[in-house]
């Protein structure tokens, strides 16, 4: 996917408008599964805004509001008018029937959570190929109670008679139900319907094409100067190294900052992969004393990061300074970063919410204004599971694809309390049993995150007949497709035992393991 002016090249088939729901990212990602390129903008945008983007469907996301309710987010009435084809999901049909003269209320006793049979009054055009009574995942109290003008039902629930509309005449549908999550079972029939059959998208939003666009605009970016990227050895980083060496070869140069936090042997590893295995110039800082001097009696881990943080500034700041000029940074900033960071403003060549801030554990932010650097961020309209392919079409190996997300300050808020050296070589090693263990039982990849947290207390425990008092570990692995929800995963016993075997028996300074059970919300996937 084309970077922010890239896009200025590459401009959305189909664009969502953002009413605050919480699935509008997974919207765009359904509609990029049928290979046609979409963006998440402003429910704020314009007509005229939205025409610069020459879109050929507009969807109209979910979202937590009433339309009837004081200060209701709507859109610009005038896109009812285009021509264009749209598509109202939840909010986005409601607020459709409302703005054409429809009534929308508050249906007493006929809210719908979860799952529903749909019922199929109208197998054509939009609900085409639909199986009657498949299933659809509900969210919402308010109901259609009249339909405007011109339009008719094309689908029923037991508690709702419109659950599907459409006026074929003017090119409008909507949908009470999410079809975009994977609890509808043919949700994605339906995009595919819109996308295809209704806007006359062309599936030209593949990976070879967006390495293509993205190498030549590297090229045309950065010309003759050098370029330097901050590699951390995560999926995002090692992609933009592999996509970067290939539009610019030694042009590149990039820094891995070794604080002290990576995973065992992570370090070598990274060194030997990209330095000696594919010859990408990697300059390898050793900060690890560095680091964890600065975080000698450090509790609150808030602190811990910001701390990181500024201390990885200011070694950024010291080696770019050794190592440079340099007129570029690289950064693997992603479109959900983005999104998530992005205020109401809109670009005025893209159309896209102007971001107001970069996410700090995922970039280099924050750096001294002298530094004058200019960014390129090739991925930053692709999603997690677009960087994978992207990495799997330049040549990145499986090993580093597949890589389980890593946070920014590492190991350090793994540890909770004070972070030590020998509480790293315990976690460090506490660590690579759980993967190990997981890999070993075919399940690595079914996995989104497995790791090892060591908590700041100890606990008594019998080795050898001899009473003990030490560490726990806790293993934490969640299943999830973005990160933004998870729940832990269902390990076999057999697994679980192995890992706690080897862990009480192979770590030096633990006695006890323990399996957190919680999903995401109430809890979070990392512990700090």
């Amino acid at each position: 996917m084309p970077s922010q002016q890239i896009a200025a090249q590459r401009k959305p088939s189909i664009v969502i408008l953002d009413f605050g729901s919480q699935y509008s990212e997974l919207i765009a990602r359904r509609i990029r599964e049928t290979e046609v390129f979409s963006l998440v903008i402003s429910h704020k945008t314009s007509v005229e805004e939205l025409l610069a983007l020459s879109p050929k469907g507009i969807i109209l996301s979910g979202g937590p509001s009433s339309v009837y309710s004081e200060g209701a987010p709507t859109c610009d009435p005038a896109i009812w008018d285009l021509g264009l084809p749209v598509l109202g999901v939840c909010y986005g049909m409601q607020l459709m029937v409302h703005q054409l003269g429809g009534q929308v209320e508050l249906a007493a006793g006929k809210a719908e959570y979860g799952k529903a049979p749909l019922h199929v009054d109208d197998p054509t055009s939009l609900l085409a190929n639909v199986d009657q009574g498949s299933t659809m995942w509900m969210s919402h109290g308010d109901s259609v109670q009249a339909l405007p003008e011109g339009f008719v039902a094309l689908a029923h629930t037991a508690n709702t008679p419109q659950a599907a509309i459409a006026s074929h005449t003017r090119n409008l549908y909507g949908v009470q139900f999410h079809p975009e999550v994977v609890h509808s079972s043919q949700g994605m029939v339906m995009i595919r319907n819109f996308v295809y059959q209704i806007c006359d998208c062309k599936p030209d939003w593949t990976t070879s094409a967006f390495i293509d666009e993205a190498i030549a605009y590297v090229k045309d970016q950065v010309g003759g100067k050098k370029v330097l990227l901050a590699l951390s050895g995560g999926v995002d980083s090692s992609t933009l190294a592999f996509l970067l060496h290939k539009a610019i070869g030694d042009q590149l140069t990039c820094m891995f900052i070794d604080q002290g936090f990576m995973r065992k042997g992570e370090p070598e590893f990274l060194m030997d992969f990209f330095d000696r295995k594919f010859h990408i110039n990697v300059q390898y800082i050793n900060a690890r004393e560095r680091f964890i001097s600065k975080l000698s009696g450090i509790i609150d881990p808030e602190e811990k990061r910001k701390i990181i943080g500024k201390e990885f500034i200011r070694v950024f700041e010291e080696e770019s300074n050794r190592l440079g000029p340099f007129d570029y940074l690289a950064q693997g900033t992603l479109y959900p970063d983005v999104i998530e960071s992005a205020g109401t403003n809109l670009d005025p060549k893209t159309g896209e919410r102007v971001a107001v801030k970069i996410k700090s554990h995922h970039n280099v932010g924050g750096l001294p204004k002298d530094l004058q650097f200019k960014l390129v961020e090739p991925l930053r309209r692709l999603f997690k599971d677009e960087v994978r392919k992207v990495g799997r079409s330049l040549g990145l190996p499986e090993e580093i694809v597949k890589r389980h997300p890593f946070p920014g300050p590492g190991l350090a808020i793994r540890i909770l309390g004070n972070v030590t050296n020998e509480k790293l070589d315990c976690l460090r090693d506490a660590d690579l049993i759980v993967r190990e263990e997981i890999r070993n039982a075919g399940l690595y990849d079914e996995v989104w995150q497995a790791f090892a947290v060591l908590l700041p207390v100890c606990s008594v425990g019998v080795m050898g007949d001899q009473r003990t008092y030490a560490w726990p570990i806790v293993i934490r692995c969640v299943s999830s497709e973005d990160g933004m929800t998870a729940d832990w995963s269902r390990l076999p016993y057999e697994t679980l035992e192995c890992i706690a075997n080897r862990i009480v028996n192979e770590v030096k300074g633990v006695n006890r393991v323990v399996l957190d059970i919680t999903s995401k919300p109430p809890g979070t996937i990392e512990w700090e």
